[in-house]
């Protein structure tokens, strides 16, 4: 394979990590997105998995409630079409996928799907490094605070700095607000705040 072909298969994956949304507290792909990866008509893609439904417990596969699709539809700009369709979609998870591409069996499934699971991990090892750092930073402070009483030599400027230093790395770490939001989609809400926040520091600039 080119150098050139390995660039642009490498580039899916950040691409795909766009797709995933958190819903229910799972990372999950809804069957809309995974369906264009795969290179098939969504009806199709659920069809196969209504005659393998054996190997695709809920843990695989579960279908949103219109309340779902009605936030899936508000907050993803590109599944604005699902608003107007009666049919309630159906959300993978990181092992339903896999499933999915086994079960259409073509060689896009095959292959898209090996960089949906590299999507899904990449994500998952991004929140575990997080997760680690965070409490390691914790720790950190506690250590920290435990000095500071300790010893009353414990200069001023240096208790400043480590609590400086502290917090930039926390700010490094913690994922952008609203945390609550689908990873990888920007909200209207979102789009709306942007130019306030952009007018905001240009007029402090200003003020500076």
């Amino acid at each position: 394979m080119s150098t050139a072909a390995n660039t642009s298969n490498t580039a899916l994956v950040p691409r795909i990590e766009g797709r995933i949304q958190v819903i229910r507290g799972l990372r999950v792909m809804v069957d809309v997105d995974l369906a264009a990866l795969y290179g098939v008509p969504t009806k199709r893609l659920n069809e196969q998995v209504k005659r393998n439904r054996e190997r695709f417990p809920a843990d695989f596969l579960f279908q949103l409630t219109p309340q779902e699709k009605a936030e899936v539809v508000a907050n993803c700009d590109h599944l604005q079409k699902l608003k107007f369709s009666k049919v309630l979609p159906y959300a993978f998870t990181e092992h339903g996928a896999i499933q999915a591409a086994n079960v259409l069996a073509s060689a896009q499934a095959v292959e898209m799907g090996i960089y949906v699971v590299r999507a899904f991990v990449h994500l998952r090892e991004a929140l575990a490094t997080n997760a680690d750092v965070t409490k390691r930073l914790a720790e950190l402070e506690m250590r920290t605070e435990s000095l500071e009483l300790s010893h009353d030599t414990f200069s001023r400027n240096t208790r400043l700095q480590l609590r400086q230093l502290l917090d930039a790395v926390r700010e490094l770490t913690t994922p952008p607000d609203p945390p609550k939001r689908p990873i990888g989609f920007v909200t209207p809400e979102d789009k709306k705040d942007t130019p306030k926040g952009s007018a905001k520091a240009r007029a402090m600039g200003k003020k500076a």
